[in-house]
């Protein structure tokens, strides 16, 4: 098992602490059975037939809790990341959890870990899981009818020890990200098909991520959307199925409107993203990192710096202002935060 949250957050790394309790519950075609409590963390025992082994059938979600500047804790965008978790669930076909039994397990979760909370810039990551566990090796054009749904807690610092810095991103014109059908799903089958085309252009050029834009349209890197901005706009790719629907980014948006960018959802080709680069800011955007900007691309012509290649205004105006809200620093317009302690 996993080491216990008693290390420092902010000097392990990030996801290796885990917190001490845990919520579980046991799903099927009638319904699922939850105790109504967190219970102590232990090992899981699963038959080597179990569905999630074979075909796949397993999705998460990630989301945070973060001391507020009040001292209390609160979790951030609850309500966003419990539909996007059903509806992960619904489309691998497994039993999807009614939202009121996702709410009780995501609060318990957090409520019997809170003291787990470390202090801003750190988190209590919340991590929820499904496996779909009937015992059959046979069953790859069948869903799983019984599942295992569980809440994980992570206290956890700063996703960049030592500060924000830019990152260097591969721009991949050819290698598809995932399947498109699969896209959207937070599954692990989902990141581990970027992974190869991640590690290759790591070791041959050095950098931390691949930006998929297969066939020249742009979508996102393994784990993060993408977004460019200057003092007047911010460009992101629309919404399709193909990559993950971050609430993140839907934060970054609503933030920008508030602000009094011009946003703009829409198709992103590869080429405007390499012409734009002398003058555009650029960053990546999930819940581990939040906003983390872009220093160069390579490219298919050579490496391309993005402005002056430090993190730039805009980006980091637009990050303050999330983090704000996240921390309560800043007020909750839209009603962003739930209170946990």
């Amino acid at each position: 098992m996993g080491q216990m949250a008693t290390a420092d957050p902010f000097t392990e790394p990030f996801g290796t602490l885990f917190g001490d309790q845990i919520t579980v519950a046991n799903g099927g075609p009638t319904g699922y059975s939850y105790s109504g409590a967190a219970q102590p963390i232990a090992n899981f025992s699963l038959h080597p037939g179990t569905h999630a082994l074979h075909y796949g059938s397993t999705c998460f979600e990630g989301l945070k809790a973060h001391a507020q500047s009040d001292g209390s804790v609160a979790i951030f965008r609850l309500a966003d990341h419990i539909a996007r978790f059903r509806n992960s669930i619904g489309l691998l076909r497994l039993p999807v959890p009614d939202a009121e039994l996702l709410h009780d397990m995501f609060m318990h979760a957090a409520v019997a870990n809170v003291q787990h909370t470390p202090a801003q810039p750190g988190s209590l990551y919340l991590r929820p899981t499904i496996l779909g566990v009937d015992q059959n090796i046979g069953a790859a054009a069948a869903p799983s009818q019984s599942s295992l749904l569980y809440v994980l807690t992570s206290p956890v610092g700063d996703y960049f020890a030592g500060g924000i810095r830019p990152l260097s991103l591969l721009l991949e014109t050819e290698t598809p990200r995932t399947t498109p059908q699969f896209g959207s799903i937070k599954s692990g089958a989902n990141y581990v098909m970027a992974l190869g085309p991640t590690l290759e252009a790591k070791a041959e050029h050095g950098v931390d991520q691949v930006l998929f834009a297969t066939s020249g349209d742009t979508t996102e890197t393994g784990a993060a959307n993408f977004f460019m901005v200057d003092d007047d706009r911010l460009i992101t790719r629309n919404l399709d199925d193909s990559f993950l629907h971050g609430v993140t980014r839907s934060s970054i948006i609503t933030m920008a409107n508030d602000l009094g960018y011009t946003v703009e959802e829409r198709s992103v080709p590869a080429t405007e993203i390499v012409e734009r680069t002398g003058d555009t800011e650029m960053f990546l955007s999930g819940t581990a990192a939040v906003i983390a900007p872009v220093g160069s691309l390579i490219t298919a012509e050579g490496t391309k710096q993005v402005r002056d290649g430090q993190p730039g205004p805009n980006t980091l105006k637009l990050r303050q202002a999330l983090v704000d809200v996240q921390s309560g620093a800043a007020g909750d317009p839209h009603n962003w935060r739930t209170t946990v302690a």
